[in-house]
C-alpha cells in the first residue's frame, strides 16, 4: 500500500483499443516506448526502458457496441482505494468498476468524476518511488482536463486526491487554464472545454518526447492525426495534441532547452 506522501500521483497508463497491435506499432514509433508482456494476465506493459509504467488491453466488444472508443485510463495513487471510492460517490462520482484486487499487485476502482471525466484510483502492493523535477524522456509529463465546470471539477480533485492549486493562466476568450500539483511540482491543467470539442469531459496525458517535430512526424508516417501543433506554449515548452490510428487522444511534449 502506498505511503500518505504518494496520494495524488499518477503512476499507470492503460489503453483500451480495437486494435493492440496497430497501437503497439504506433506508440513504440512515436514515443520510443518498449512492450513486456506479463504473463500472469496476457497483458501486456508499456515500458520506458525496463520500468513498466502502463499497459494496453483490448476493448471488448460489447463495449464498442456499446459505443465505447479507445482511450487512455490514468491511475492515482492513493494509500486506501475504498475509503478514497467512498469519498468520490459522496462528491458526486459515478463508480463504473468496484474496488477490485489485483493479486501480488494492488488494488484499483474505476469512475467518472461528476463532470463525467473518467479516472482510476489505485494503490500498489509495492512502494512506488516518487521522483522529483522533471519526468525524463518517455514517461508521462502532463496532465489535462478538459471539463464542463472547471471550478467543480478544481474542488473534486483537490479534495479527492489532496491536489493543490498552484497558478492560474488567462487564455482570454478561453477562460482560466487552472495549474495544479502536488508537493510543489506543478502536475498539470483544468480548463473549460470549448463547445466544438466532441465527446465528454476526459483527460488528456502528455508524453515527454526528445524531438516533437520528429514524433509528430512519426504520427503522421503511422497513420495517426496531429489535432493541433506542434505549437509554443508558456515558459518555452512545445506540444502536440494527436490521435492514434484507432481513435485515441493522446499528447506529445518536448521540454524547452536548456
Amino acid at each position: 500500500m502506498p505511503e500518505e506522501s504518494t496520494r495524488g500521483r499518477f503512476v499507470w497508463y492503460d489503453l483500451m483499443t480495437t486494435d493492440p497491435e496497430g497501437a503497439k506499432a504506433f506508440y513504440t514509433a512515436v514515443t520510443g516506448w518498449g512492450t513486456q508482456v506479463w504473463e500472469e494476465m496476457s497483458y501486456t506493459m508499456w515500458t520506458v526502458g525496463e520500468t513498466p509504467m502502463g499497459g494496453i488491453m483490448k476493448l471488448p466488444e460489447e463495449a464498442v457496441a456499446g459505443g465505447a472508443r479507445p482511450h487512455w485510463l490514468s491511475h492515482v495513487a492513493v494509500p486506501d482505494v475504498d475509503a478514497t471510492v467512498a469519498r468520490a460517490r459522496e462528491l458526486g462520482a459515478t463508480i463504473m468498476a468496484p474496488p477490485t484486487d489485483i493479486p501480488t499487485v494492488g488494488r484499483y476502482s474505476i469512475f467518472t468524476d461528476p463532470q463525467g471525466a473518467l479516472i482510476a484510483a489505485y494503490s500498489p502492493a509495492m512502494e512506488v518511488p516518487d521522483p522529483e523535477g522533471m519526468p525524463p524522456v518517455g514517461e508521462y509529463s502532463w496532465h489535462e482536463l478538459a471539463t464542463t465546470d472547471p471550478e467543480a471539477a478544481v474542488r473534486f480533485y483537490t479534495e479527492l486526491f489532496g491536489w493543490e492549486m498552484m497558478s492560474d493562466f488567462d487564455m482570454g476568450a478561453m477562460g482560466v487554464y487552472r495549474i495544479f500539483g502536488r508537493r510543489g511540482t506543478t502536475m498539470g491543467g483544468i480548463f473549460r472545454r470549448p463547445a466544438e470539442m466532441p465527446g465528454p469531459p476526459a483527460w488528456l496525458h502528455y508524453a515527454r518526447v526528445a524531438d516533437l517535430n520528429a514524433a509528430v512526424e512519426a504520427v503522421n508516417q503511422q497513420g495517426g492525426q496531429v489535432l493541433n501543433g506542434p505549437m509554443e506554449v508558456p515558459g518555452g515548452d512545445w506540444v502536440a495534441q494527436i490521435l492514434d490510428p484507432q481513435g485515441g487522444a493522446s499528447a506529445l511534449h518536448q521540454v524547452k532547452s536548456a
